[in-house]
């Protein structure tokens, strides 16, 4: 990477759209201009959404600042978005960094598709249907 370069790459889960910066710097890790563990106050989602860092090392990352602005969705929701706008981001530094990455787990680089099924007219749930009495 390259001294003035960015890397700009976003992930998604349910509704939650995250857009992940990386540029050179001092390790700074801020979520919409937070602290990584201020915006997140739970230490298991500051672990889910630094959990690619912790994979590759920490250490090599101390060079770097990453900038995530997250919005929509709830919190679950914007750490896995988090996770894979972050993922993709690291890959883009170092294919050595894609390949440790898919081998741990596949899912940091792939979205996860699955939304909430839409209600449907005139029922009262996604699949739920009206019953029928025959007597």
């Amino acid at each position: 990477m390259k001294k003035s370069q960015t890397i700009h790459m976003s992930g998604k889960r349910k509704t939650a759209v995250a857009r992940a910066n990386i540029t050179q710097g001092t390790g700074k890790f801020l979520i919409n201009k937070k602290d990584a563990k201020v915006y997140f106050s739970s230490k298991l989602y500051q672990d889910k959404v630094l959990e690619p860092l912790y994979v590759l090392g920490i250490d090599n990352f101390q060079k770097y600042d990453i900038s995530v602005n997250v919005n929509g969705g709830g919190i679950n929701g914007q750490t896995e978005a988090i996770k894979v706008a972050v993922s993709n981001a690291i890959a883009e530094i170092s294919p050595e960094y894609k390949n440790t990455i898919l081998k741990y787990d596949r899912s940091f680089l792939v979205p996860d598709t699955r939304v909430k099924e839409t209600n449907k007219p005139n029922r009262s749930k996604a699949r739920a249907k009206r019953q029928k009495s025959y007597r």
